[in-house]
């Protein structure tokens, strides 16, 4: 739906980057935001009656997977961006581990260009490679790269383990002023591991990944960070050592920002199991809750929401990875990595916010001016809805209840260990650069 002009009336309007949780009206002109306030007059040419609704900036996200190209049988461009704007997502930033990789001027330019023809509701930001074929061997041309439009680097799934080499890319990326994003894996230590190293790891006999493996890796990561100056951002934090580390870092004054994923936030590593643990019950497990990072323990669960709640992780990453069906029908041990989030994000969040965990405006800052903070303002992302910026706006509904079913997701990996649950909250609407993407037939519209 393509209008010049909308009027969002009464809609609880929540942005962190203002401080500002009020009951308002927002009026969109020419894509952006001309101005927000009460009882606003205008004839506009679509009003949204938004009674009932939160308003907040559009979602970003800092970490996903749309695996285009070379992965089209797991999700192409557009289908990943279609899930991302029913998931409230406006702006999504996608990982480097496609075939070819995204190491050089010419993938970075066809993410971005097949993005702009087959999704324009959406921005889509592709994160070029650290190293060469992410091999872990030769620094890639960052320079170029930046160039053509990437918004930072990462080897992600297949961690930079020379340390010399880290040092140097970290170097490149301090002069370009352009951020390391980061997976922490200590190769040798997660070698032939599937699960967190723990109980259930134990009880179904399969070789467990440590936290170690993670903890290790940031302890370097962030050595380097603060011996060339670097932007570091660390994805998919998932361990109580994790954490410490890097608030001890940020209270030093090192550049070094963390995300967590809404799985590790919610799930624990028996959510694996999917019978009794019963010494005589038959041992079934979901592979759909096979992830890398593993999902961790309850105690790795309340160090992350303490962390969010101290400001020392400040954004959430889905860290949406598709798969197709043969890719986790199979043991578990031979199961791919990942889970597909972008339609379960939000809702999966709000059960943190319906227990008290953490609050609604908290919850709207890790997903909107939180990651705007990790990006560069050139892109025009800014996770806010102040006046004269970009019209990036998601629209929710904090009580709707609502069961997540196979059928009705539009990623095309349908790999999500939250399949029949229901949910508490439920994004409804989803407006990029003035222009409804997604509208719920809930809500209410005029012309």
């Amino acid at each position: 739906m393509i209008s010049k002009s909308i009027l969002i009336k009464n809609a609880r309007v929540i942005d962190p980057s203002q401080n500002i949780d009020a009951t308002m009206d927002i009026l969109i002109e020419d894509g952006l935001i001309k101005s927000s306030g009460t009882n606003l007059k205008s004839s506009s040419e679509v009003t949204i009656q938004a009674d009932g609704l939160v308003a907040c900036p559009g979602f970003i996200d800092l970490h996903c997977h749309l695996r285009e190209p070379g992965f089209e049988e797991k999700e192409t461009i557009a289908s990943g961006a279609a899930a991302a704007i029913r998931g409230g997502y406006t702006t999504i930033c996608c990982m480097p581990n496609t075939n070819p990789p995204l190491d050089n001027a010419a993938t970075i330019d066809f993410v971005r260009k097949t993005a702009a023809s087959r999704s324009p509701l959406i921005t889509v930001l592709p994160v070029g490679c650290i190293t060469k074929g992410r091999a872990g061997k030769e620094l890639t041309d960052m320079s170029e790269m930046a160039d053509a439009g990437c918004i930072g680097f990462s080897d992600d799934g297949s961690p930079v383990s020379n340390s010399q080499l880290m040092l140097l890319a970290m170097r490149c990326a301090a002069g370009l002023e352009m951020p390391i994003i980061d997976h922490c894996e200590d190769l040798d230590l997660s070698h032939g591991g599937h699960l967190h190293d723990g109980w259930v790891a134990a009880r179904l006999g399969i070789k467990g990944i440590p936290s170690a493996a993670e903890e290790s890796m940031v302890a370097r990561d962030i050595a380097l960070a603060e011996m060339t100056g670097a932007v570091l951002h660390l994805t998919h934090i998932s361990t109580r050592g994790s954490v410490e580390m890097i608030r001890s870092a940020r209270a030093r004054g090192v550049k070094v920002s963390a995300d967590a994923t809404p799985h590790h936030l919610t799930l624990t590593e028996e959510r694996i199991i999917a019978s009794p643990m019963q010494p005589d019950a038959p041992l079934i497990y979901d592979t759909n809750a096979k992830v890398n990072p593993p999902l961790r323990t309850a105690l790795d669960i309340e160090a992350l929401v303490q962390a969010i709640n101290d400001g020392t992780i400040t954004s959430v990453a889905t860290d949406h990875a598709p798969h197709a069906s043969e890719d986790k029908l199979c043991e578990f041990e031979l199961a791919a990595f990942g889970i597909s989030g972008f339609e379960t994000a939000f809702a999966a969040l709000m059960t943190l916010v319906h227990s008290g965990k953490i609050k609604l405006a908290t919850l709207i800052s890790l997903l909107t001016c939180g990651p705007a903070e990790v990006l560069q303002q050139e892109y025009g992302i800014t996770g806010t809805l102040k006046p004269g910026v970009k019209a990036d706006i998601t629209l929710l509904d904090v009580n709707r209840e609502w069961t997540l079913e196979k059928a009705n997701m539009l990623s095309q990996g349908k790999n999500s260990p939250f399949i029949g649950q229901a949910f508490k909250g439920m994004v409804t609407g989803t407006i990029h650069a003035g222009e409804i993407a997604y509208i719920d037939k809930s809500v209410r519209t005029s012309k």
